[in-house]
C-alpha cells in the first residue's frame, strides 16, 4: 500500500476531486512505468512468520535498510513502518501481516525497473541475512494460518481489520496472507485513460492466469491456481471488482470520482492519528457532516482513493492489480507485458478490437472463472491460453517498436520470456507448483521456502 498523502488543502467542491484525477494527464514523452511488489517474510530457521519487534524482527529489518540506504524513515508514533527515497521516488512499506513491499520509482524503461529490483534484492539480502530472515515469491502464504501472522503497528490496518469481517468473508486473508505484483501506467488525456482502463479491465484475467501462483492454503492444495484472486471476490464488493459501468457511455474522470465518492471510507488521518470512519461516505465528509469542524482535504481524497480495490484502479495513473506475486525473474514481466500493450497505440487499438464486444456478464464470468481454471477459462469460445498467446505476441511487437535499448543494445522484449515460457508449457505457475507438490516434494510445501525464496 502506498504511504499516506499529506496535503491539507481543503476541498471546496466535487469538481476539485475530478480535477485531481485529471491532473494525472501527461504528454506521451513523459510516460513512465512503476512496479510494486510484495514478498512474504519468513524465518530461515523454521519458516515461521516474522514478528514486528525483537532483535530479528521486521523493525530491525527496516532499521538496517535505513542505515544501508539512507532513505527517510516513515514513522507512526515510535514505530518505523516504511522508508521513502525522497530523491528517486521509491518507497518501502509494510502490508498488514508484515509482507515487505517495494513501491518502485516511476522510470522510463523496463531495464530501469529490472535494475531497481536487482538493487533492492541485493540490499534486502544484505540486511536480512544476519537477521536470519528470508523472502518468498508467492501469491499467498503456503502454510501459515491467519492466527499465526503478526499484525504490523499501523493505525489504518487496525481500522481495516475491524471492518473487513462486516463486508466479506475473506478480507482478512487478503490483508494478512496475500502478495501481489502491480504495475502503474500513465495516460495522456481523458479519452486515453478511458481506453486504457477498459482494455486493462477486460484483459486483467490474462494477467491473473499468467502470474497465478497461490495454489496452497495451510499446507494443502486449495483447489485454485490463484486463491489470491479468489479472495478478492469476497473481500468487500463495494470497493472491488470489474467496474462494469466503466464501459458505459459517459465514462471519464467525473464518473470515476462519483464512484469513489460512493465507496465507503475507512479512515481520516489527522497528524499521526487515524480517525475511524469505516462505512461512512466521502460525500458526507465533503459537506462537513462527518466529523464536526473537520473539512475534507486533498490528502483525505488521495488516501480514500488508495483504499478502493478494483481489478484496475485509477489514481493519477492506472494500476494493474490482478496478478499474484512471484519469483524474482517474473516481476519485470508484468510491467513489460502492459507497457507493450497499452503504450503502443496500434496495440491499444488491437486490444480494444479484441474486447470491445464482450458483455459485462462475459467479462465478469471470465474474471470469476480464472482463479480456479487459469488458462482453461474461456470467453466466446476462446480459451484464456489462446488469449494469453495472442496478447503476448502483441506485447512483444509493441516492445520491439518502442525500441528502448539497454547498454548492451537489447530491447525490452527479453522481460517477456518468463511469460512466453509459461504459455509454451500451457500451464500456470501454480500448476507447476502442484506438479512439484504431488511429485518431488512428496505432499509437502516446505521445499517452497528453499526453491522459491529470493
Amino acid at each position: 500500500m502506498a504511504r499516506d498523502q499529506v496535503d491539507m488543502t481543503p476541498i471546496e467542491s466535487r469538481d476539485e476531486l475530478v480535477a485531481w484525477f485529471e491532473a494525472g494527464c501527461k504528454p506521451k514523452a513523459k510516460f513512465r512505468v512503476g512496479t510494486e511488489h510484495e514478498k512474504l517474510v519468513f524465518t530461515v530457521d523454521g519458516h515461521k512468520p516474522v514478528p514486528y519487534g525483537g532483535p530479528r524482527g521486521i523493525r530491525a529489518l527496516l532499521d538496517g535498510m535505513q542505515h544501508l540506504l539512507g532513505w527517510e524513515p516513515i514513522m507512526e508514533g515510535e514505530n518505523i513502518i516504511g522508508l521513502a527515497d525522497v530523491t528517486g521516488g521509491g518507497a518501502i512499506s509494510l502490508e498488514p501481516g508484515g509482507q515487505f513491499e517495494l513501491s518502485g520509482a516511476p522510470v522510463e524503461t523496463i531495464h530501469q525497473t529490472c535494475n531497481e529490483l536487482m538493487a533492492h534484492l541485493a540490499q534486502v539480502r544484505e540486511v536480512a541475512k544476519p537477521l536470519g530472515i528470508g523472502f518468498l515469491g508467492l501469491g499467498m502464504t503456503p502454510n501459515w494460518s491467519r492466527a499465526d501472522i503478526p499484525q504490523m503497528p499501523k493505525g489504518r490496518y487496525k481500522i481495516m481489520t475491524a471492518y473487513m469481517p462486516k463486508v466479506g468473508t475473506l478480507g482478512l486473508d487478503m490483508m494478512y496472507r496475500t502478495c501481489t505484483v502491480q504495475s502503474n501506467h500513465d495516460f495522456s488525456s481523458e479519452s486515453d485513460m478511458v481506453k486504457k482502463l477498459r482494455v486493462a479491465l477486460a484483459l486483467q484475467p490474462v494477467g491473473t492466469a499468467l502470474f497465478a501462483n497461490s495454489p496452497f492454503t495451510q499446507g494443502k492444495p486449495n483447489g485454485f491456481v490463484s486463491f489470491r484472486s479468489e479472495i478478492w471476490r469476497d473481500t468487500d464488493n463495494a470497493r472491488s471488482g470489474m467496474l462494469p459501468w466503466a464501459f458505459e457511455p459517459g465514462m471519464g474522470f467525473e464518473r470515476y470520482a462519483d464512484y469513489a465518492l460512493d465507496v465507503p471510507m475507512y479512515f481520516i488521518k489527522r497528524g499521526d492519528q487515524y480517525i475511524d470512519v469505516s462505512g461512512k461516505s466521502f460525500r458526507d465528509h465533503l459537506t462537513g457532516k462527518l466529523i464536526p469542524g473537520e473539512r475534507a482535504t486533498i490528502s483525505d481524497w488521495a488516501n480514500h482513493v488508495s483504499t478502493i480495490f478494483p481489478e484496475v484502479r485509477l489514481k493519477r495513473y492506472i494500476e494493474m492489480r490482478g496478478s499474484d506475486g512471484g519469483p524474482w525473474r517474473r516481476l519485470p514481466s508484468l510491467p513489460a507485458f502492459w507497457v507493450g500493450l497499452i503504450y503502443d497505440d496500434a496495440n491499444l487499438d488491437a486490444c480494444w478490437e479484441i474486447v470491445k464486444d464482450w458483455t459485462a456478464e462475459e467479462r465478469q464470468k471470465l474474471r470469476d472463472d480464472v482463479p480456479r481454471l487459469g488458462f482453461k477459462a474461456t470467453i466466446r469460445g476462446k480459451s484464456l491460453l489462446n488469449l494469453s498467446v495472442e496478447t503476448l505476441r502483441l506485447a512483444e511487437k509493441g516492445l520491439v517498436r518502442r525500441n528502448k535499448l539497454d547498454r548492451n543494445g537489447r530491447d525490452e522484449t527479453r522481460y517477456l520470456r518468463p511469460l512466453q515460457e509459461i504459455v509454451a508449457r500451457g500451464i500456470t505457475p501454480a500448476e507447476e507448483l502442484l506438479e512439484k507438490y504431488h511429485g518431488p516434494w512428496k505432499g509437502s510445501v516446505e521445499p517452497i521456502f528453499e526453491e522459491y525464496a529470493y
